[in-house]
């Protein structure tokens, strides 16, 4: 009459071994009667019960109380495995959404966990010894969760002898099997405690907790914010801990790059510092900055402040020139002039020279506001006849800059005629002293002597610096005003041709572009005159890979088609010098094809100069630039771009009848 029940896989029964003892895993039930005691497990993880003497009555009592289809069949039947459901499509959740179900699923289970009132079958019993015990139905573990608790059996049940110490009768013995079988087969099917919750057990820790720190902050926003005197250089560190590292120090940058970072650091930075760098009050306090020390803490100009700015201590700028050839029509768009889509990102200063500029000079002052956008600034922007020169720098770091002065020089036998000439603006950034000079020297091939001259007057009669200090006076010359200023950038229509006829340079920019353009600058002017060191003397030119600048069809690609047929020439230029040697290096030298409003296509040049700390004991400009002009350049950008796109909306709607 016994029955035996085997379960080793919710899909398929569990195979029985040749030798006939029970596959380890299993639970084998040898009589409905061996309820009443629990032996210990075998060493190969079987959990058999001991066989009492009565089986004929504790048998029917349990066949009593079976479902009327496991009558007709006491074995289990295996279970056919169904296809998995469809995944439902749900609304992605937000970070936020997410956050506060895990918030509420936690107080959830703290509530469960508290709660006095909460009971479920047997006292929780099974609930305990399922959650402590091992998945994989180790020994000892299962051994000692069902002891002590002896599987919902009273106490009086867990007794050897059911002959008068069992105070249970004998249906009692039968429903507690019956129990204990529906309670053992959802167990192993995951399924035992549908509908109540699970008690946990509380957990302690192994061994104590590390004190908290009084600081609030963390170790990794200490060191961002150089709270710590020991961890002032942050690159280092970052580098060192995370393998690598961003110069900003936004949270936006550091999520949005991929830049590795705790937590921790990331949420005391939203909620106790700003982006700023914190302040100590006691270097408010302190008022050496006055005395002009490099490295005094809180100095303004000093080192520590342009570590923060630049780590590297290095600056980009962009210089171009256009000869705009007195016209009044300007391009409809600058930003391949400005903005040119090899680097991937905008320069710190923007510096540009016009020669024989357009007659409204405001008017070209608000479109370069325009396009470089409200980052930037208009430090100085001075004129010379019609020579303009505009410097613009980003607004987070005019207070770093001194006054800005600036010098002319006609070159012109008659001074009132101002259409030749340079036109010089000078001022410091940080420790670093800059020079900028745009100049339109005497046109004409054959007028080289001409344009030496030119050159040898501005260097003499320009009269700069006036009152912000040199840097280094020991280096400077009062017969050069280049030579009192640590970095130098001349720039404009120089008018050097080359020394070719029209035909031999035609056919050498036809046949190969690219290797014509090195042919060409063996005829230069410009460079065999600096080769012998006549002209711009300690000055360097970056590599010239693009086309001759000038003379051009307006509107057109093509070079002078008029009778006079013009030689292309490269008379738009920009040369560099420096005091100490690397400290320019030139990124890129190119020109922009796509203005054609004049016969000159602008030049420009990109370039890293390295800047130095200064001393705070220099006039500075105090945050000074042209406000008028910054809100009129914003004003139009947005008005610009509210009219794009009615214009595109306009265009969608839009919609064309033909009458046939």
């Amino acid at each position: 009459c016994a029955f035996l029940t085997s379960v080793s896989s919710p899909f398929q029964p569990a195979p029985v071994p040749p030798s006939g003892e029970p596959a380890a895993g299993t639970v084998q039930f040898y009589n409905p009667s061996q309820f009443a005691q629990v032996s210990k497990a075998s060493s190969n993880g079987v959990l058999s019960f001991e066989s009492p003497p009565r089986v004929e009555t504790l048998l029917n009592e349990t066949l009593k109380l079976l479902p009327d289809e496991l009558k007709a069949n006491v074995k289990i039947k295996s279970i056919t495995p169904r296809p998995p459901r469809k995944p439902r499509l749900e609304r992605a959740a937000s970070l936020d959404e997410k956050n506060w179900k895990r918030w509420r699923r936690f107080r959830t289970s703290q509530e469960s966990l508290t709660d006095p009132n909460e009971t479920s079958s047997s006292n929780g019993s099974l609930q305990e010894a399922a959650l402590t015990s091992p998945i994989r139905g180790r020994a000892a573990p299962c051994a000692q969760c069902c002891e002590p608790n002896s599987l919902h059996s009273s106490p009086d049940a867990s007794e050897e002898s059911p002959m008068g110490k069992s105070k249970g009768s004998t249906s009692d013995l039968g429903k507690r099997a019956s129990e204990i079988s529906s309670a053992f087969g959802g167990l192993l099917r995951g399924k035992a405690f549908a509908g109540s919750k699970p008690r946990l057990s509380q957990i302690m820790p192994a061994r104590p907790l590390p004190p908290m720190e009084l600081n609030v902050a963390s170790h990794t926003l200490r060191t961002a914010n150089k709270i710590d005197p020991d961890l002032m250089d942050y690159r280092h560190y970052s580098q060192h801990k995370f393998g690598r590292v961003s110069n900003s120090f936004s949270d936006t940058r550091l999520h949005g790059n991929g830049t590795l970072y705790d937590n921790c650091s990331t949420d005391s930075m939203k909620s106790t510092f700003s982006l700023l760098t914190p302040i100590r009050s006691k270097d408010v306090r302190s008022r050496s900055y006055l005395e002009g020390s490099l490295l005094a803490s809180g100095a303004l100009l000093g080192a520590e402040e342009l570590s923060r700015y630049f780590p590297d201590r290095n600056i980009g700028i962009f210089v171009a020139t256009w000869n705009m050839q007195g016209q009044k029509e300007l391009p409809e768009n600058l930003d391949d002039f400005l903005l040119p889509t090899d680097p991937d990102y905008a320069q710190d200063m923007y510096v540009i020279g016009v020669q024989e500029g357009c007659p409204d000079r405001r008017e070209w002052e608000i479109r370069l506001q325009e396009t470089l956008g409200p980052h930037y600034v208009m430090l100085y922007s001075a004129a010379h006849g019609v020579l303009y020169m505009s410097v613009f720098i980003r607004r987070d770091l005019i207070w770093f800059c001194s006054e800005v002065e600036y010098a002319t020089v006609t070159t012109r036998i008659v001074s009132q005629i101002k259409t030749k000439g340079a036109l010089g603006i000078c001022f410091t950034f940080f420790g670093t002293s800059f020079l900028f000079i745009t100049s339109h020297f005497t046109s004409g091939d054959s007028k080289v002597n001409e344009r030496k001259l030119d050159y040898n007057k501005t260097i003499q009669a320009l009269t700069l610096p006036k009152v912000v200090p040199d840097t280094n006076p020991y280096r400077s010359s009062s017969g050069d005003v280049t030579t009192r200023f640590d970095e130098v950038f001349w720039f404009g229509d120089f008018n050097f041709r080359l020394n070719k006829d029209r035909e031999t340079v035609d056919s050498i920019l036809n046949q190969n572009p690219e290797t014509g353009v090195s042919k060409l600058l063996a005829y230069d002017q410009l460079t065999s005159e600096m080769g012998r060191g006549s002209i711009f003397k300690g000055f360097q030119e970056a590599d010239i890979h693009f086309r001759p600048s000038y003379k051009f069809d307006i509107g057109k690609d093509s070079y002078d088609t008029t009778s006079k047929q013009r030689t292309p020439s490269y008379t738009d230029r920009v040369v560099f010098r420096s005091r100490y040697r690397d400290d320019i290096q030139a990124v890129k030298y190119s020109s922009c094809p796509v203005i054609k409003t004049s016969d000159h296509r602008p030049v420009f040049a990109l370039f890293r100069v390295k800047v130095r700390p200064g001393r705070d004991n220099i006039p500075l400009a105090a945050g000074q630039f042209d406000r008028e002009l910054y809100l009129i350049g914003i004003k139009r950008r947005i008005t610009r771009e509210l009219q794009n796109r009615r214009q595109q909306k306009d265009q969608k709607s839009s919609s064309i009848c033909s009458i046939s």
